[in-house]
């Protein structure tokens, strides 16, 4: 049970890092991996990331 608390955690860190990220034109890929890494410590740090406006909508 424990364990699955854990992964459980990690995911939602992952997705929410990820979605941050790409929503702020940030690399979603890396800031997936960094949730996954250091789970919820890092969703502070994708919360500070500033608007990139250089992004190009296709």
């Amino acid at each position: 049970m424990f364990i699955a608390m854990i992964v459980l955690v990690t995911l939602i860190s992952m997705i929410i890092c990820h979605t941050v990220a790409k929503r702020r034109g940030a690399n979603p890929v890396l800031w997936g991996a960094l949730g996954v890494a250091f789970g919820p410590f890092a969703i502070p740090f994708v919360f500070l990331l500033t608007h990139n406006k250089n992004t190009q909508s296709t």
